[in-house]
């Protein structure tokens, strides 16, 4: 793939950008972040407007831990293509990570009204009602989450988690049997049912 790529290097400026975008993820994925880096600017360079090469270069901001610049160059893939969803979900997670709550959810809730089935911004909306200590709001964005995977075990203890700090006894039970069902091997979830039928 990085030959077939590095072909298209010496074409037009799109071509270029394309192919630079492409090589820049790959070296990227494979944590070579230095020539990932590189790719990444000469794909900005030879198309500014080009939201994926803005959202490669803001995810390898993000791991050197310039939070701040990542969300910049999320933004600005944004405002070239606001459609553009892989940088609306990682400058919400840039939010989230800079603790900048509000904002984080904002993105997520944008992207639900784009991907209404996606199990990973239904799990980012519950993990940052948590965050903000509303679990019965947690507990509606978990419901949702299992209607699209019903058989995640960790999903199914977070609800059976929810359920019990919210005192409701035989749905946490139920969850957390439910998980149990899934993945025998979770030893939170054995400790609970444990003390559950002691109890």
């Amino acid at each position: 793939a990085l030959e077939t790529l590095k072909m298209f290097e010496k074409t037009d400026s799109r071509v270029k950008s394309a192919a630079a975008t492409n090589l820049s993820f790959l070296y990227y994925l494979e944590n070579e972040l230095a020539q990932a880096s590189n790719y990444a600017d000469l794909a900005v360079n030879s198309d500014r407007y080009n939201p994926a090469a803005l959202t490669n270069k803001g995810n390898i901001v993000f791991a050197n831990g310039d939070h701040e610049k990542a969300a910049e160059f999320y933004k600005e893939a944004l405002r070239n293509d606001s459609s553009c969803t892989e940088a609306l979900y990682n400058l919400g997670l840039t939010y989230k990570k800079l603790n900048r709550i509000e904002e984080a959810l904002d993105c997520f809730l944008k992207l639900h009204a784009i991907l209404q089935n996606s199990a990973q911004v239904l799990h980012q909306i519950a993990s940052i009602c948590e965050i903000m200590e509303d679990p019965s709001q947690a507990i509606e964005w978990l419901l949702q989450l299992i209607s699209v995977v019903p058989t995640d075990p960790h999903v199914l203890a977070r609800l059976g988690k929810l359920y019990d700090s919210e005192g409701d006894k035989s749905q946490a039970f139920h969850y957390y049997y439910e998980s149990y069902r899934y993945f025998p091997s979770n030893i939170e979830v054995i400790e609970w049912l444990g003390v559950y039928y002691i109890d």
